[in-house]
């Protein structure tokens, strides 16, 4: 039985009631063309999608995309920086911390409606205060236009990246999507998901009947895998990524490109291990001009405290995954920068 709580109007309503300021949009327009050209290969930076497991308060969140605009200004020639503002968290069991869009305050029951308008506000400050245009993930297909006017990259998780529904709206996206790898570590899955992501569909979407023309920005993120027992099997080394390389070369799909996700199964979720994974990953794009032509970027964890925490004590620190602290987040950068 479902129990009627609140009407939440659909996504043109909201967007009219908090739109995204034209300046703003200008600045979101540019962001989206700067990361379309390293997915194409119109561009050779470098892209990192970087920022927190999930974004719980305001304040830190902000506090750390300024933090990241000033430090744009030193790598601008070489990377393309993409805040993670992650506000929808899957949960494995189902119950617990979902995330900014179900609950704008975690310590209290959940609000969407409220929710919706902390995300969008969030988001807009974010643009104003940092000049970037942020990634969040695709969790509920249906809620994508409460925010794709917002978003310059939108990920779709390895619990999703088998589900049809994820796959379809993928493909009437206008940004970038990298799909991750599921569960499973299967390579030939990922590039179904993406196939399908590329190509036009038609299919029912919030009480309408849709068309698409495809997505060929979709592709693929590499986050590593868990096999039966529960252990972390990792995908981000050189053998795997020619591997999926390989199979693009053998699909009949647009615009090759990996993300290599350096934490979640890749690091067995020790943030630290983000560091050594990235460096061994650009040693790679130096050793072999093939890897370096599809691997386009990383997706890093990191807030201003490093590790995490149960509750939200500590400002800045993570209440979900554990992330590397802003000090290492910065030497890193400055170190992937120079890599490029």
């Amino acid at each position: 039985m479902f129990e009627k709580q609140k009407r939440i109007p659909d996504p043109e309503v909201i967007v009219e009631m908090m739109p995204l300021p034209d300046n703003l949009a200008s600045i979101k327009a540019e962001r989206d063309r700067m990361v379309t050209d390293v997915i194409t290969g119109a561009s050779d930076k470098f892209l990192v999608i970087v920022g927190p497991c999930s974004a719980h308060e305001q304040a830190p969140v902000l506090d750390y995309v300024e933090r990241l605009g000033r430090l744009n200004e030193k790598v601008k020639d070489k990377l393309v920086l993409v805040p993670r503002i992650y506000t929808n968290k899957p949960r494995t069991k189902g119950v617990g911390y979902k995330g900014m869009f179900s609950q704008p305050d975690p310590t209290k029951a959940e609000d969407i409606l409220k929710g919706i308008f902390a995300i969008r506000e969030l988001n807009i400050k974010a643009i104003e205060a940092s000049g970037l245009a942020a990634a969040d993930e695709m969790l509920y297909p249906a809620n994508i236009h409460y925010v794709e006017d917002l978003l310059s990259y939108i990920a779709v998780g390895a619990r999703s990246s088998e589900n049809q529904l994820h796959r379809l709206v993928s493909s009437g996206v206008d940004v970038p999507v990298g799909i991750k790898n599921p569960m499973s570590g299967s390579i030939l899955v990922l590039l179904n998901s993406i196939y399908a992501a590329q190509s036009p569909q038609v299919f029912k979407l919030n009480g309408w009947q849709v068309k698409t023309d495809g997505n060929p920005l979709a592709h693929a993120i590499l986050r590593g895998a868990v096999d039966s027992y529960g252990n972390d099997i990792p995908n981000f080394h050189y053998e795997t990524v020619m591997q999926l390389a390989e199979g693009y070369a053998k699909s009949d799909l647009s615009n090759p490109a990996v993300i290599i996700d350096a934490n979640h199964s890749n690091s067995g979720k020790q943030f630290k291990q983000q560091i050594r994974i990235c460096e061994e990953v650009m040693q790679n794009r130096i050793y072999d001009a093939d890897f370096k032509k599809i691997v386009k970027g990383f997706m890093i964890e990191s807030f201003i405290e490093e590790g995490c925490q149960k509750e939200d004590v500590i400002y800045g620190k993570s209440i979900t995954d554990p992330c590397l602290g802003w000090e290492d987040t910065e030497r890193l950068l400055l170190d992937i920068a120079d890599k490029v």
